[in-house]
């Protein structure tokens, strides 16, 4: 991973544009390809960002100033203006063995492993945990026609869980033997801006009662 603290002004370009003017911030370029503009405040959430697979080329401008340009395959661009770099640093952080679930959220993963028609109809499971240089898909299907399903599953569907499975299907639909692979985004709850992110990218959304779930686990019926 790639930090640099720079002085640094963002344009974004593609399906809306958006500017950040001149300030101080946090560039984040991580191994999978994806490029991170952070500040000092708004919690987690970077200012602006740039979904992997994508293009950064540094180059400079006519006056000579620093320039990076981050192209996306579907030919969005970020430019970041930088004026002052602070601190430029790479930091290998090795394999990430993965976000461990609560209890509940492991457990919503089993019953729908086990009973994964709850999400669509003639969806059949292929593997748990099915992995990815990314990380692990909790679920992957296929569908009534044969075709390659990707699960995401929260407790809480939130914006950053989206974001999350579309990383998965950029890097699955490069896949021949996979692709063309579709995305379902299940939880008990979906926030209302996750779910318009989802629809936007093509993502099914599913929430998911657990608690009927739990009452298809018949549980005289296991060994434990």
């Amino acid at each position: 991973m790639r930090l640099v603290v720079a002085r640094c002004q963002v344009d974004y370009a593609g399906r809306l544009t958006a500017h950040l003017p001149m300030a101080t911030r946090v560039i984040m370029v991580k191994a999978d390809g994806s490029v991170l503009v952070h500040s000092d405040g708004g919690s987690y959430k970077p200012l602006n960002w740039m979904s992997p697979p994508c293009r950064l080329v540094e180059g400079t401008t006519e006056d000579g100033a620093v320039e990076w340009v981050v192209t996306s395959k579907g030919d969005d661009t970020l430019r970041i203006l930088i004026a002052e770099v602070l601190s430029d640093s790479s930091h290998d952080l090795g394999v990430d063995p993965g976000l461990q679930k609560d209890g509940v959220e492991k457990h919503l993963q089993a019953l729908l492993a086990e009973h994964p028609a709850t999400l669509a109809d003639g969806l059949t499971l292929v593997r748990r945990e099915y992995p990815t240089a990314i990380g692990p898909v909790d679920l992957m299907c296929r569908d009534a026609v044969g075709a390659s399903v990707a699960v995401e599953i929260k407790r809480r569907g939130e914006i950053d869980g989206v974001e999350q499975l579309t990383r998965y299907l950029e890097l699955l639909n490069r896949d021949p033997a996979l692709r063309p692979v579709r995305g379902i985004f299940a939880a008990q709850e979906i926030k209302p801006q996750a779910r318009v992110l989802a629809t936007d990218r093509g993502i099914t959304c599913a929430v998911v009662d657990y608690d009927a779930l739990r009452g298809m686990d018949d549980a005289e019926d296991r060994l434990f």
